[in-house]
């Protein structure tokens, strides 16, 4: 299995147990890794022979400007979606962090890394 991946995608989002975390907002940070065949693109040169990571990055930017209370929730909605939209997908391994985090200290980040493998 081949792994195409997307890293550093920044969103401005709502997500966090804190009323002010749902109003205001903060930065989130999203890297992902699919695992997917490329054989058939590696010799076609055709983007329809492989996983458009353009519409998959549409995918989570969708995900991420729903409101949740946990990363966990967002993450496991985000890797839902990409494996209904992606059949090539086989695998999703996602890092999700919210920069910058109401901690009361200075703090780059906190996270959630879920790997997940779809369900035959």
């Amino acid at each position: 299995m081949d792994t195409i991946f997307i890293e550093d995608m920044r969103f401005y989002a709502c997500h966090g147990c804190f009323e002010e975390e749902q109003t205001i907002g903060t930065w989130f940070r999203a890297d992902m890794e699919l695992g997917v065949d490329t054989s058939k693109a590696q010799r076609s040169d055709n983007i329809d022979d492989t996983v458009n990571y353009q519409l998959v990055y549409r995918v989570v930017q969708h995900e991420m400007q729903t409101p949740s209370c946990l990363l966990e929730h967002v993450a496991r909605r985000i890797i839902d979606s990409v494996f209904d939209g992606f059949p090539s997908v086989e695998k999703v391994k996602l890092k999700l962090t919210k920069c910058n985090p109401p901690l009361g200290g200075k703090i780059g980040g906190v996270g959630v890394l879920l790997e997940r493998e779809r369900v035959k």
